[in-house]
C-alpha cells in the first residue's frame, strides 16, 4: 500500500504484522488517518488548524439553510477530511483532533465560524486567530496568521456549501476562543505573530509523532542505500521531484538522529529554516531578524548564511545539502560542482 499523504510505500510484511483487524487498517491508511509502525503498531494522525477551520466554516454555512452535524471538507492532498460539529442558524463550532503528535497543544481547541449570506465569498478572521508583524511568514503583515494553503482551504470549503445550499455567497468568520491564551505556550510572539494562533497545514494532516515513530523513520532509513531527509511537506514534495530514485523520509527536526541511521548515499533536503538553523541554532541571536526567512529575504548578503550553510555541511558528514525555497527553487545545494 501506498501512504496517501506522504506518498511513502508501507511495507506488507508491517502491515502482516499489525493485530488491528485488515479491513479496518487499510481503511485507516486509504483515508489518511493512520501511520503504521515497522512493528504492526499504529499511530493516529489527526486534521490540521486549517482543516479544522474549514470544517466549521462549512458548517456554519450550511447551518444557515439545513441541520448540520457532520461535515467533508477536501484537503490539499486530495483526501476528504470528515469531522463531527456543533450547529445552529450561521453559526458552528469544530473541535481539532486528538492524534498521536506528543506536542501538538492545539489538540481539542475549539474553532468557532460564523455564516450570512452575501453576495460574494467573504473570509474574515477574529477572535484567537493571531495577526502578522514582521516579515519571513507566509502570510503578509498586518494580516491575519492563516497560511496561503489552508486559507485556500477553508475558501473551498465554503465554495462547496455555498453551491450545496445554491447562494450567491457568503460572510464567514472564523475565531479561536482560547486562540490567544493557546499562543502563549508557542512562539508565535517571537516571530512576530501576536494576539493568538497560526493557521496551518501543508497536507491537511497532523504528522503523527513519538519515539516509537522515530524507531520507525529509523529502519526505514536504514534499510534504504539512498536516502533523503527532509523537514517538512515541502520538503517532501521537492525532494520527490529532484531525487525520484530515492527513499524520502520525514526527519522534522530530529535531522541528527536520521542521520546517524543513515549510510550509502544520503541527501538532506528541505526549506532553509530548520536545515540552517541545525547547522547553526544561534545564526538569528542579536541579528535583528525573527525568522531565518526573513533574513533570507531582507538580507540575503548576510555572512551568518553562508557561515551557517557551512556548518550544516560540516555536520552533514558527508551527506549533499539541498536548501530549496517555498516555489522549490533550488538556493543552496553543496553538491552544485559535482
Amino acid at each position: 500500500m501506498i501512504d496517501p499523504v506522504n506518498r511513502s510505500k508501507i511495507p506488507d510484511e508491517w502491515i502482516c504484522l499489525s493485530s488491528m483487524p485488515r479491513d479496518e487498517l487499510e481503511e485507516g491508511i486509504r483515508t489518511g488517518m493512520i501511520v503504521i509502525l515497522s512493528d504492526g503498531s499504529v499511530l493516529r494522525r489527526g486534521y490540521t488548524t486549517g482543516t479544522t477551520a474549514a470544517a466549521a466554516a462549512k458548517a456554519a454555512v450550511l447551518s444557515l439553510k439545513k441541520a448540520i452535524h457532520r461535515v467533508s471538507v477536501p484537503t490539499p492532498v486530495g483526501l476528504r477530511a470528515h469531522m463531527d460539529v456543533t450547529t445552529t442558524e450561521g453559526y458552528a463550532v469544530a473541535v481539532k483532533l486528538q492524534n498521536d503528535h506528543e506536542s501538538d497543544i492545539t489538540r481539542g481547541l475549539e474553532f468557532e465560524a460564523y455564516a450570512t449570506e452575501s453576495d460574494r465569498i467573504n473570509i474574515t478572521a477574529g477572535e484567537g486567530i493571531g495577526i502578522v508583524t514582521r516579515g519571513g511568514l507566509q502570510a503578509k503583515t498586518g494580516f491575519p496568521a492563516i497560511n496561503p494553503r489552508p486559507m485556500q482551504q477553508i475558501r473551498d470549503a465554503v465554495a462547496e456549501a455555498v453551491e450545496e445550499l445554491g447562494l450567491t455567497g457568503v460572510n464567514v468568520e472564523i475565531s479561536l476562543p482560547r486562540g490567544e491564551e493557546i499562543a502563549k505556550k508557542t512562539l508565535n510572539d517571537r516571530i512576530g505573530v501576536v494576539d493568538g494562533i497560526s493557521v496551518l497545514g501543508t497536507t491537511g494532516f497532523v504528522e503523527p509523532w513519538n519515539d516509537h515513530l522515530g524507531e520507525m523513520k529509523g529502519d526505514l532509513i536504514r534499510h534504504s542505500s539512498k536516502v533523503v531527509l527532509t523537514t517538512g511537506r515541502i520538503g517532501i514534495r521537492y525532494s520527490t521531484i529532484l531525487f525520484p530514485d530515492y527513499t524520502v523520509v520525514l526527519a522534522g527536526s530530529r535531522i541528527s538522529e536520521a542521520l546517524e541511521a543513515a549510510s550509502g548515499d544520503v541527501v538532506i533536503c528541505g526549506l532553509p529554516g530548520l536545515i540552517l538553523k541545525w547547522g547553526d541554532p544561534d545564526m538569528l541571536k542579536d541579528s535583528g531578524f525573527a525568522t531565518v526567512v526573513e533574513m533570507l529575504e531582507q538580507d540575503p548578503g548576510n555572512t551568518r548564511i553562508k557561515c551557517a550553510f557551512q556548518d550544516v555541511v560540516a555536520k552533514g558528514n558527508g551527506a549533499r545539502i539541498v536548501i530549496v525555497d517555498r516555489d522549490g527553487t533550488v538556493l543552496m545545494d553543496s553538491g552544485a560542482s559535482e
